[in-house]
């Protein structure tokens, strides 16, 4: 595997709850570097990113907040991730709330775009973010970055995003919560939904492996967007927008597993985690565990703890 690359990613615009800027701090605190390393990884840390100078940018719509400076952190990771895949590297980049998708996923566009490749995308989240900034209600940009990806229209503040993801590339796991006008939009695009319903009917490898087969039959990148809501609150509290039912620590575990062995990801967001609304980071250290299976971490490998 390419030598790994933490991108800090300290963003707090996408929503309005705050604490996600904390984020990159804790994953640090929680032994990221570490983990990654143990594994036989070669990992460097190019700390956070920091905000340039602001556009003057507008959105006729006025629930919308932050644009601005959502717009500039945008920009940011595009080039800094691009960097960090240029460079042959795997970027980790590590929020942050969900707007951060906007940028790391462009970045891994226009990177597999240069390389001929097609790019796919792993949407691990309890939501399906596929509002634009013209149709969100609440205003929270970190609810549209799917949207961006996938080629709808409304993002004329953001730099155009560089070869839109085609829907069959597309898939979201784990998804329970979804307004009404991005359902109606996500079946225009016909992408690939595996929701808790299909988890429970159909368990979570065989619909998984099916997406890797096809990112593996077209030569893809795979981009995995992981947010902290797609696991249950129950071991996972620090996040602003918790939903119920989501999944376990095994089935976490298991789709890391699985997506190390299909040695298909080339870039991972680790996104929404508010350390403020932790327990005594156990959310952190969670998220961190989970990047250890994907480094190549097995179940036995783990320590007992004690009681």
């Amino acid at each position: 595997m390419p030598k790994t690359i933490l991108i800090g990613a300290p963003i707090d615009t996408g929503q309005k709850r705050p604490g996600c800027l904390m984020g990159p701090a804790a994953y640090r605190v929680a032994g990221i570097a570490r983990e990654v390393s143990s594994e036989g990884h070669g990992v460097e840390d190019w700390g956070d990113l920091t905000l340039p100078p602001l556009l003057a940018v507008a959105c006729p719509n006025p629930a919308v907040h932050s644009l601005a400076e959502t717009v500039g952190w945008t920009v940011a990771l595009m080039d800094k991730v691009d960097d960090a895949l240029s460079q042959g590297g795997f970027p980790i980049i590590m929020g942050g709330d969900h707007s951060l998708a906007l940028g790391s996923a462009a970045a891994a566009a226009a990177f597999a775009h240069r390389q001929g490749r097609p790019l796919f995308l792993l949407w691990l989240d309890a939501h399906s973010d596929f509002h634009t900034p013209m149709t969100t209600t609440s205003g929270n940009l970190h609810g549209t970055p799917l949207a961006y990806i996938a080629g709808r229209e409304g993002f004329d503040a953001f730099p155009p995003f560089p070869a839109p993801v085609p829907a069959h590339r597309i898939c979201m796991f784990g998804i329970r919560s979804v307004d009404p006008a991005e359902q109606a939009a996500m079946l225009l695009h016909d992408i690939q939904v595996n929701d808790m319903r299909v988890i429970d009917e159909r368990g979570l490898v065989a619909p998984l492996r099916e997406f890797l087969d096809l990112v593996r039959a077209e030569g893809g990148m795979l981009h995995v967007s992981l947010d902290v809501d797609f696991l249950d609150p129950s071991i996972a509290p620090a996040v602003g927008t918790t939903v119920p039912g989501g999944t376990t620590f095994r089935e976490a575990h298991l789709v890391m597993e699985l997506l190390h062995e299909s040695g298909l990801v080339t870039s991972l967001d680790l996104v929404e985690l508010n350390p403020f609304l932790d327990d005594r980071g156990m959310t952190a250290r969670l998220m961190v565990d989970l990047v250890g299976s994907l480094m190549g971490k097995k179940v036995f490998d783990r320590p007992t703890r004690s009681k």
